[in-house]
């Protein structure tokens, strides 16, 4: 299809007259005069409705989600529209929650009506769109473009992964994402803990163990090597792809019931429950859980860069108590760092300028000193590598005790984990979750440490989590491959 062609779907005018037939059909045997002067009315007032213009600004119309974005993209869009020779008309942005961007998008995308003409769009929203069919998703295959302007060479390539859906991109990446660790170095230094020669998780929560002393008596550790919790999703996503487990295979075949996965709930359950638990629940974006962090019960986090620019603006009475490492690997020489979360910028196939949008969309993505800047505010980095060497991502961090932040992320950013892009990823997720709760309960009730012993529940759980979720994608003939959408290994 091409940019500017709409969707296969019928249009809202359609869809009300085949609402109307269906409704006088059903009433053509009454013979109430109230009823079909309700229905003429029915008829008039969607007529005029529908016969309405949209109001639609002027210009290029761009939908946000994050306020973070929205003020950092103000300059941006400033100088553009200032720009006595832009290569475009003015653009208008407009912020709107990400609830509501996903029910305007899709309803949009359904109906062929006009949306935005650019619209940014969260990991967990992007691949609701990729449902159906190729040729009608909603946003424009930027597979080409990207090829043909040497883009896909230029930008960090586990990055596109999110936004691309059998071979083809649909979104121009935002971010990277790496993950790193953050922890008390005031307290574990303190107590004379040397956390540079760990190297995995094992040793890790070994280095930690003098830290959980019960000191007041109550019978639980005062201190928690790691804040990670069982209900944690997004967290459990992130040490799966860490340990090179995966719900779906590079041809987004389900693969759930891997062993893989086993190992990495049974270990989790292990983490959370029984008499070793060495995590505890202190959720971020909430007072408790920022309590914790300040009283030091939870040690360390997983820190994507994102969540560290957060901290800064949630969290300052950390600054310059806290410092940054490589995720221990799972088993040494290991992967060291993981991925949550990401943003892509798409342009949706009705925008009324492509031309237009693409030139707006590098000017705002692909610019270094907006990149720097970016950064300066959120501690962001961006997927595209000739801006890591700029002097911002080389300044020392006071809130990370004068550790060079930028680098220590940029360093693992090749490392990033690619990620599904499947629709179905979030319900196999859900899946995979109840078999986590179910063996820290296991855990919990038997007293068990040893993840040797939860591994056949784990096994027998995830085949049937795997059969669960495959029966719901083998009923979407699009997104089944030539060879079937379900791994049976």
């Amino acid at each position: 299809m091409n940019p500017g062609s709409r969707s296969r779907y019928p249009s809202p005018l359609a869809s009300l007259r085949m609402s109307l037939f269906t409704r006088l059909r059903a009433c053509r045997d009454l013979a109430s005069p109230g009823v079909w002067v309700l229905v003429l009315l029915a008829i008039v007032s969607g007529i005029v409705v529908f016969a309405q213009p949209s109001a639609r600004p002027d210009g290029m119309v761009f939908w946000i989600f994050a306020k973070a974005h929205d003020q950092a993209y103000a300059p941006v869009v400033r100088a553009w529209n200032d720009a006595p020779d832009r290569p475009g008309p003015r653009v208008s942005t407009l912020m709107i929650d990400v609830n509501a961007l996903e029910r305007r998008l899709l309803s949009g995308f359904m109906s062929g009506t006009p949306m935005a003409d650019l619209v940014e769009a969260e990991r967990v929203l992007a691949p609701k769109v990729f449902t159906g069919p190729l040729e009608d998703i909603g946003f424009v295959d930027l597979t080409d473009r990207l090829r043909q302007e040497g883009l896909l060479d230029a930008i960090n390539a586990p990055s596109f992964a999110p936004w691309t859906s059998r071979g083809r991109i649909f979104g121009l990446p935002h971010d990277v994402h790496p993950m790193l660790l953050a922890y008390r170095a005031d307290l574990v230094e303190a107590a004379g803990i040397d956390l540079s020669t760990v190297g995995t998780w094992d040793e890790f929560f070994a280095a930690m163990r003098p830290l959980m002393a019960d000191h007041d008596g109550d019978g639980r550790p005062d201190r928690y090597p790691l804040n990670f919790w069982a209900t944690n999703i997004p967290m459990i996503e992130a040490l799966l792809l860490q340990a090179d487990g995966a719900l779906f295979d590079a041809q987004e075949r389900l693969t759930i019931n891997s062993e893989r996965n086993a190992f990495v709930l049974a270990t989790l359950a292990t983490w959370c429950g029984g008499p070793g638990r060495v995590v505890v629940d202190a959720p971020e974006f909430s007072a408790a859980g920022n309590t914790l962090k300040l009283q030091g019960v939870a040690l360390a986090s997983l820190m994507p860069d994102w969540l560290a620019g957060t901290w800064k603006l949630d969290l300052p009475q950390l600054a310059g108590k806290v410092k940054l490492m490589p995720l221990p690997a799972w088993e040494r020489g290991g992967r060291r760092t993981s991925v949550t979360g990401g943003t892509m910028l798409g342009i949706p196939k009705t925008t009324r300028d492509f031309e237009a949008a693409w030139a707006f969309a590098k000017r705002l993505y692909l610019d270094r000193e907006i990149h720097a800047q970016f950064f300066a505010k959120t501690t962001i980095i961006p997927p595209v590598k000739a801006s890591w060497d700029a002097p911002a991502f080389s300044a020392a961090d006071p809130y990370f005790s004068g550790q060079l932040s930028g680098r220590l992320f940029i360093a693992q950013a090749g490392e990033v984990p690619a990620r599904t892009s499947s629709p179905y990823n979030q319900l196999a997720l859900a899946r995979m979750n109840e078999v986590l709760l179910a063996l820290v309960e296991r855990a919990n009730r038997e007293r068990i440490t040893n993840p040797a012993v939860l591994l056949p529940e784990a096994r027998e759980r995830l085949a049937i989590a795997h059969a669960r979720v495959g029966a719901q994608i083998e009923r979407n003939v699009f997104l089944r491959p030539a060879e079937g959408g379900v791994s049976k290994k």
